[in-house]
């Protein structure tokens, strides 16, 4: 279990990822600038809801409480143990670690983009940014939050009170403040300055010539059929899809568990695919290692054929078709991000 102490001021940095210079500036020559079927891809701002638009006093007070271990209930655990930045704000598990270490039954998603999202947590049982807030605060799994007296703390300290005023005004200290607060932190938490965002910006040197090809791959439904799910602008549909993942133990009902329709068993929500470079293991049991996994995975149409997709099927992939698309999902990376953590109030 990753823990912060209060005191901590801790620089995370997202790794850069690099390729030879000569070999890139080979591979970028004569990439063919985007056309208006591709400008969909393209992220508008980060919606905002009437009732919690984002300001610095709350993007501030929603960072200190996203780094603040007093928030669980061993006082040991922060929102960020386990959306870690420089794990592209996940944690590099193949399941979630909860209270003591114990390991759950997912894997944990990164928050990046998150505020663009419609559905939230894996089975979708979250309506909204400020709701998925609390959700891991309040499971016992988790951080185990006990919620009366971590309130009646960030009360009786001098410092929330006066950033809880100032983000707030005449709201208190409350559960809905502290998600609002959380929230409207997480979605300053966004990746939009790719390769791949750039090259739709015009740059035609932003993409190199397999990642181009990649995307070609990526977007035709006869080959890698990946946009049916993935798709623009975030590459989500924000819907739930049984991908065909084998269970090593008891079944998890997925979606299922929330809505009780034949389809949505074993069904998940369909993650972004932004920074998907760092966030690895991937699936909702983390149970693919790489991205050439993953790509194996959607190849054979599945595992588990008991209740797919009706949008799962098998992929005739050429060894350079495969090799282009892997390239494409690296070029979903954003660049490097240096996020300190904040003094905690006190």
């Amino acid at each position: 279990m990753r823990t912060h102490s209060l005191a901590a001021r801790l620089l995370f940095v997202l790794p850069a990822l690099a390729t030879p210079a000569v070999a890139l500036a080979n591979d970028r020559a004569g990439v063919l600038p985007p056309g208006a079927a591709d400008k969909h891809w393209r992220l508008a701002a980060v919606p905002m809801p009437r009732d919690n638009p984002g300001t610095p006093a709350r993007i501030d007070l929603g960072k200190a409480l996203f780094f603040d271990p007093r928030l669980s209930g061993n006082g040991a655990t922060s929102c960020a143990s386990c959306h870690n930045p420089s794990l592209g704000w996940a944690d590099g598990l193949k399941k979630a670690a909860g209270v003591g270490g114990a390991v759950l039954g997912r894997a944990t998603p990164t928050i990046t983009n998150t505020g663009y999202n419609t559905q939230f947590m894996w089975d979708g049982r979250a309506k909204s940014l400020e709701d998925q807030a609390l959700g891991p605060m309040k499971a016992a799994d988790e951080m185990n939050t006990d919620f009366p007296a971590m309130l009646e703390r960030l009360r009786s300290q001098a410092g929330y009170v006066k950033m809880f005023e100032m983000a707030y005004p005449g709201e208190g200290i409350s559960e809905a403040t502290l998600a609002k607060a959380l929230a409207a932190f997480e979605r300053t938490v966004t990746s939009r300055n790719s390769p791949f965002d750039r090259w739709l910006a015009g740059d035609s040197r932003a993409m190199t010539q397999a990642q181009w090809r990649g995307y070609k791959v990526f977007s035709d439904p006869a080959r890698g059929n990946c946009a049916t799910c993935h798709s623009a602008p975030n590459f989500t549909d924000n819907g739930f899809h049984n991908i065909g993942i084998a269970s090593t133990g008891t079944a998890d009902p997925g979606r299922y568990g929330i809505r009780k329709v034949a389809s949505m068993r074993g069904a998940f929500k369909t993650p972004t695919l932004r920074d998907i470079e760092l966030t690895a293991p991937y699936f909702h049991d983390g149970s693919a290692a790489t991205l050439l996994d993953v790509v194996k995975h959607y190849e054979r149409g599945g595992d588990d054929q008991s209740n797919l997709s009706a949008d799962m099927k098998p992929l005739k992939l050429t060894e350079q078709d495969r090799t282009d698309l892997i390239a494409f999902l690296k070029a979903l990376t954003g660049r490097p991000a240096k996020i300190t953590a904040p003094e905690l109030p006190r």
